[in-house]
């Protein structure tokens, strides 16, 4: 499959050292620290340790939490701006959560929104950054992209240009942290400036890959040793082939800088599986072109065949011991709490 090619990317990045306010540190973004900051831990309703909920993804929505007991950060945020009005609106299946409904969700799970400590964008797509800056604004925290993806959001959307003062420039491929995560930055085959995520924690990597048209050989190399991977499982070939898509959608979605289908992403995530690789988490489904029965079916029957067992990552009796687990993230609503590590 032309998706499955692997393609050499250079690192372009530069070495940033920056400070980050951790639990109400005042040092200012840009200054050089001489040493680490020491957090106070405060302690909520999360577990000691690293856990995940997605609020929304595929083409409509994107956005996600992960956080620690010390704070956490969105990745992504195209989830609605607030109501303008307090009436009770009513909601269809196919409106994604706002950004009230998104923090009620987080504090159900015992996340006060000052728990937020930034956010992390992979790229300037609508389905990513639509509710960017009243998100920052409101958590008064920072927004982590390269100085690509910046451009391309202050050029191409309808966002304040005060986002810039929220913005920590980050680069390629040269580690920074937020709270108790050091997070990298790498590259994704995208037809804008995209960026994926691998997160580390205790030496567990949750490893963000979505947005992408073919797994570059630098993706490769942090996805293939996720602990927790969040991989793009866009659409079904045939679904789209067969769809009503016009052909030239169709060859941008299936093109090098489109989408990732549910087989790519299969049979890559089979041959890349290793012990330490515990959940896959199937992301930005699309709404016309793929259901989550297909791509869970897809990346179950691709594990199997490697001789793995499978689970559905419910955590019930039956289910633990299994190899990995695989689950898809809902389109509209959040999932479910996951406490990983």
């Amino acid at each position: 499959m032309a998706g499955h090619k692997y393609k050499g990317y250079t690192n372009d990045g530069k070495p940033l050292k920056i400070a980050f306010d951790v639990d109400g540190d005042d040092t200012p973004h840009g200054e050089v620290l001489d040493e680490t900051p020491v957090a106070t831990p405060q302690y909520y309703g999360v577990g000691k340790g690293l856990c995940f909920m997605s609020l929304c993804s595929g083409s409509s929505g994107n956005c996600a939490y992960l956080g620690t007991p010390l704070g956490g950060i969105l990745i992504d945020a195209g989830i609605k701006p607030p109501p303008k009005t307090k009436r009770k609106r009513k909601k269809s299946e196919e409106d994604v959560l706002n950004l009230d409904e998104a923090f009620a969700a987080l504090e159900r799970n015992g996340v006060p929104r000052e728990m937020v400590k930034g956010v992390l964008l992979t790229h300037a797509h609508q389905d990513h950054m639509r509710c960017l800056y009243p998100a920052v604004s409101r958590c008064r925290c920072s927004v982590y992209c390269t100085m690509g993806v910046m451009s391309q959001l202050l050029q191409r959307c309808r966002i304040p240009g005060r986002i810039q003062d929220h913005h920590v420039p980050i680069f390629k491929e040269i580690p920074f942290r937020v709270v108790d995560m050091e997070i990298t930055a790498f590259e994704t085959s995208h037809d804008v400036k995209s960026v994926g995520f691998d997160i580390e924690y205790e030496g567990e990597h949750f490893v963000v890959a979505t947005d992408m048209g073919i797994v570059t050989e630098r993706a490769a190399h942090y996805m293939s040793r996720a602990n927790y991977l969040m991989i793009e499982c866009n659409y079904d070939l045939q679904m789209l082939e067969k769809g009503k898509y016009p052909a030239m959608l169709k060859d941008r979605v299936k093109g090098e800088k489109g989408h990732l289908d549910n087989e790519v992403a299969a049979q890559f995530v089979a041959e890349h599986y290793h012990d330490g690789l515990r959940y896959v988490f199937l992301c930005h489904l699309s709404k016309d072109n793929n259901t989550e029965e297909i791509a869970l079916t897809t990346m179950r029957h691709a594990l199997e065949a490697k001789g793995l067992t499978v689970g559905d990552g419910s955590n019930s009796a039956d289910q633990i011991g299994r190899n990995v687990q695989i689950y898809a993230l809902p389109r509209y609503n959040s999932s479910d709490w996951f406490v990983l590590a």
